[in-house]
């Protein structure tokens, strides 16, 4: 008799699917492999290998436009990350009190901002602010702007992390005594923290990217970096724009990781 084990069988869809997967990941990441890679090349031509160099790196930070667009982009993105976390914290805290029925009618209206297209948005911003506050047009149309996009992905990630909350935690603090203020920062702030450093760090991420209403609010002398990016490709790619998006793409990945683990340390 043979006592041999069998041979294992071709998974044929399993092995279809892994290399699907594998297809799919290289599509998506191998542009920007690329991009990373001819950054970090001594040619000034952005399409030709030139030897390891990293002089690129060196050549931004020398760059006076280049180092006033990015205080630019920090401020905007500070200042609207910080309204953003703000009032979609409040937003979150405000659906969780309302009925089951009208509560799920207000939080998809949170959800308009992602789907509408950023040029209707752009468009929209751009002629309210043409029309009631034209002296506003630059920085400050351009945070308010932001906080408009960001403000909806906070409140969902905060909802998330309310609905993983207890309340009996609160009301028990509540009956021991405490004030409804103290019970919040207490009990149930520490609690939904995760939750809205998260919203607050994928609300830094998009404020750093984000061009569309950026581009359509600016005024002179506001340009962000993506902006700037956008005005330096008139004059054609050149490794220095690789190494620029290479650090925004760096900085974004980061904020983004951040982002997913609180949620994820949250759930």
């Amino acid at each position: 008799m043979d006592f041999r084990p069998p041979r294992p069988r071709l998974d044929l869809p399993a092995l279809f699917l892994r290399a699907n997967a594998v297809l799919m990941y290289a599509f998506l990441y191998a542009p920007i492999a690329v991009l990373i890679a001819f950054s970090f090349s001594g040619s000034r031509y952005s399409a030709l290998w030139g030897g390891f160099s990293t002089r690129w790196y060196e050549k931004l930070f020398t760059n006076a436009e280049i180092r006033s667009a990015l205080l630019t982009t920090l401020a905007l993105a500070a200042a609207s990350t910080l309204l953003s976390t703000l009032l979609g914290t409040l937003a979150a805290l405000g659906l969780a009190r309302l009925a089951h029925r009208l509560r799920r009618w207000f939080e998809t209206f949170f959800y308009f901002p992602v789907i509408l297209p950023d040029i209707v948005m752009a468009i929209a911003l751009l002629m309210f602010f043409r029309t009631f506050l034209p002296d506003s047009l630059g920085l400050p149309a351009m945070i308010a702007g932001h906080v408009a996009f960001n403000l909806c992905y906070v409140a969902v990630i905060v909802s998330a992390s309310l609905k993983g909350f207890n309340p009996a935690l609160e009301e028990a603090a509540l009956d021991l005594g405490a004030s409804p203020w103290r019970a919040f920062l207490r009990v149930k702030l520490p609690l939904i923290w995760p939750g809205i450093l998260g919203g607050a760090l994928l609300a830094a991420a998009l404020s750093l990217d984000e061009f569309v209403i950026a581009f359509f609010v600016s005024a002179p002398g506001t340009s962000t970096l993506p902006i700037h990016i956008y005005g330096l490709l008139k004059k054609g790619v050149t490794p220095e724009i690789n190494a620029l998006a290479s650090l925004m793409l760096a900085v974004s990945i980061l904020l983004a990781c951040l982002s997913l683990l609180l949620q994820k340390r949250n759930s």
